[in-house]
């Protein structure tokens, strides 16, 4: 029984180390099942990155020309601000002139009424001077205080007659 035995245990080894191999076998081709998935899965993780990218540059492109849009009407509506200031100080400086040329011309007003008024009273003055002076004289008044302007006479104006003339004639008449 002896030479059996080590067979036993030859057999019993080898089939061991079969079975070890076996599932290794089985380790090696589930382990390359997963690799090949994972690979396809990094495939797709790829190339979603790639389309993520592409759509993070084309949004960094209009994140750009936002800003650069928002940078431009900042400038144009400082440009509107400072040119809106300047004509409400425009406004303002014309305001200020046409108020002191208004005040100019009430005073002048009230210099010319006041002169008018001065005139008036020194007429009545002399009117009622040259009145004593005529009532002395026992001379006739020659006015009685109403003036009654003449009224002006517009010039005549000439009219052309008009001549009737015939087709292509000369009227040497």
């Amino acid at each position: 029984m002896a030479p059996s035995i080590p067979r036993t245990r030859a057999a019993a080894a080898l089939r061991m180390k079969q079975i070890a191999l076996d599932n290794q076998d089985r380790t090696i081709r589930r382990l390359r099942a997963q690799l090949a998935t994972e690979r396809r899965g990094l495939a797709a993780t790829k190339k979603e990155l790639e389309k993520t990218q592409v759509a993070l540059e084309a949004s960094h492109k209009v994140i750009a020309g936002l800003t650069e849009i928002g940078l431009s009407m900042s400038k144009k509506i400082e440009k509107m601000k400072v040119k809106k200031h300047q004509v409400r100080e425009n406004h303002v400086e014309c305001h200020q002139k046409f108020q002191a040329r208004i005040y100019e011309v009430e005073d002048s007003m009230q210099a010319q009424n006041l002169l008018i008024e001065a005139l008036v009273d020194e007429k009545d003055s002399l009117l009622q001077t040259i009145h004593g002076l005529q009532e002395a004289n026992n001379a006739p008044a020659p006015f009685d205080g109403d003036w009654e302007e003449e009224p002006e006479e517009e010039p005549e104006e000439e009219e052309i007659e008009d001549i009737p003339l015939g087709e292509g004639e000369i009227d040497d008449e």
